[in-house]
């Protein structure tokens, strides 16, 4: 099959596919359109073919409908997480001004969608890795969210406590022996924090379920995605700490969300409406 002068999309497309790129004349399109110089075009291709993440080349990848940025090194956002975006979304519009908390950030990919589709969002995010909340204050640059660099809820402020009407947490849940059989784009190029879930796969989740009862407002959710075998150990984890779990599956794009409602007060609850906007 003619491939076309190097350079071109065609003879770029024929290298990224004989890497292994499944979609090498997307990647290629991309690269182009993103490169400066001839130069700069050469030097992305090279970095694609060892297996440098696409988006983090161009610096950027498409979201629930939003453009986001992505630095090197940072989680890149995956398709499978809509399920968590829209699950997220679904709950925080039944509240007017919602209060939402995106802990394990990574890029505020999540945070960023929630804000485009719920314009009276008050939105905090947090991440440990400073690469990562750098990236995460761009993409939610002129929301007025707080962006906090810290261990997992440890930097949000005191006074929200009981004030939080979900908490989503994309929390890193592959387990540890399982990290080298994640292909190189992830192993190499994410921060292994991101990726690196324990033993189990489950540590991250485990505190994010004993910490999320001290935040959550009456009647509020907690949502982590973790792995289709591990939702029942996480809907038990939630269970431990008096939230009633539910499970959420896409096998469209092989994605699972546990859910953890806390209890309402008997009487006071703040004013709720009935929506379910669709992100993206």
């Amino acid at each position: 099959m003619p491939t076309g002068p190097p350079g071109s999309e065609p003879a770029i497309a024929a290298r990224l596919r004989a890497a292994g790129c499944v979609y090498a004349e997307e990647e290629a399109r991309l690269l182009v359109g993103a490169a400066r110089t001839p130069a700069d075009l050469d030097r992305m291709v090279d970095e694609r073919v060892v297996g440098v993440p696409v988006e983090q080349l161009v610096g950027w990848v498409t979201f629930c409908g939003l453009r986001i940025v992505v630095d090197r090194g940072v989680f890149v956002p995956r398709r499978r997480t809509e399920l968590l975006v829209r699950a997220a979304v679904g709950l925080a519009c039944r509240v007017d001004a919602p209060v939402v908390v995106d802990l394990c950030c990574g890029s505020g990919a999540v945070g960023a969608v929630i804000a485009a589709a719920l314009p009276s969002v008050e939105l905090h995010a947090v991440d440990i890795d400073p690469v990562a909340v750098r990236c995460a204050s761009r993409n939610l640059a002129g929301l007025g969210a707080g962006v906090y660099e810290g261990d997992l809820d440890d930097p949000l402020p005191a006074a929200l406590a009981g004030h939080v009407d979900v908490l989503v947490a994309n929390v890193p849940y592959v387990p540890t022996e399982d990290i080298g059989l994640l292909p190189p784009e992830a192993r190499l190029h994410e921060s292994r924090r991101a990726l690196d879930g324990g033993t189990d796969g489950l540590d991250v989740v485990r505190r994010v379920a004993a910490a999320a009862p001290r935040w959550l407002a009456p009647g509020g959710h907690v949502l982590v995605e973790s792995g289709e075998r591990q939702a029942e150990q996480v809907a038990a984890a939630f269970s431990r700490h008096r939230l009633r779990p539910r499970v959420s599956r896409d096998d469209e794009v092989d994605a699972t969300v546990v859910v953890g409602a806390a209890g309402r007060r008997a009487a006071g609850d703040r004013r709720r409406r009935g929506c379910s906007p669709s992100p993206g």
